[in-house]
């Protein structure tokens, strides 16, 4: 077939594979459309607009303040301790609403994935971007709680966007991983709110990581939400907060192996969606 057209599409047998990731720079306008619109859903028609993405995070950190800092008097890593709460709230609320927002993304654009060719890997994708608004939005808290503490960070607030993009690593693979599979397995939308609650309370978010036992911390590592934490109070806290390196290194290689097989696992499924959906 010859392309006599820049518009026209040609899908070349045998090099469908190789044409992909050129395919997804070549579809970047649905890409941002597909984002702007799930940012324009989710707050034109709520009562309260933007502010739930302040309200939930706060209040979240309250509850976390009083449980484990004024009533467990868990240590605070020498800052005060709403401060250390919300410095681990911003990823894992990141991470939570991407992972939410994307494994439901195929199924809320069944009918566009049914009628056109596009690279499937833009619905989730765009999802996640839409989660990273409500996490810049949630900064602001961050910023206020400073502020009224008198809390300068020191120069570890540089390493940030490094942390950042480990954050998107994870909520982007594991989004890949059950984004596929609630395609072939509706069931996967009442597990999905599970993992997210279940994970909230194994992540040291109303908590310091320090204070699990040295014998154990290697195995608790294996959340790989616990490296993203840690070097995001590591890099926004500074001073006596320390990062239990080979615990960090383990998480970090387990949001690479999650990172790479997401996106392998998604494109073995996605040939199959407009058949399943």
């Amino acid at each position: 077939m010859m392309n006599h057209n820049q518009t026209e599409l040609v899908i070349e047998a045998g090099k469908t594979e190789s044409q992909y990731w050129k395919d997804l720079l070549r579809y970047k306008d649905l890409f941002y459309f597909l984002a702007w619109r799930d940012i324009l859903v989710r707050y034109k028609q709520t009562f309260i607009g933007i502010a739930w993405a302040l309200i939930r995070p706060f209040l979240t950190m309250v509850v976390f303040t009083a449980v484990f800092g004024q009533l467990a008097k868990l240590p605070s890593e020498g800052v005060p301790y709403p401060i250390l709460v919300f410095a681990a709230m911003l990823p894992w609320q990141f991470f939570a609403n991407a992972l939410s927002e994307s494994s439901n993304s195929l199924i809320t654009n069944a009918n566009l994935i049914s009628k056109v060719y596009f690279p499937r890997l833009i619905v989730p994708a765009s999802a996640v971007i839409v989660s990273f608004v409500d996490f810049m939005v949630s900064g602001i808290i961050l910023l206020a709680l400073m502020a009224w503490y008198n809390f300068v960070p020191s120069w570890q607030i540089l390493t940030l966007p490094l942390f950042i993009v480990i954050a998107f690593a994870a909520a982007i693979g594991a989004g890949l991983w059950l984004s596929a599979l609630n395609v072939k397995y509706r069931d996967f939308r009442y597990i999905v709110p599970f993992i997210v609650q279940f994970g909230l309370y194994i992540s040291p978010v109303g908590f310091s990581s320090n204070i699990v036992p040295d014998k154990w911390r290697l195995i608790y590592s294996l959340n790989p939400m616990v490296g993203v934490i840690d070097g995001f109070r590591w890099a926004i806290l500074g001073g006596e907060i320390q990062i239990y390196w080979s615990g960090f290194m383990l998480s970090v290689g387990l949001v690479a192996l999650l990172f790479i097989s997401g996106i392998w696992y998604f494109r073995k499924m996605e040939r199959s969606f407009a058949d399943v959906i």
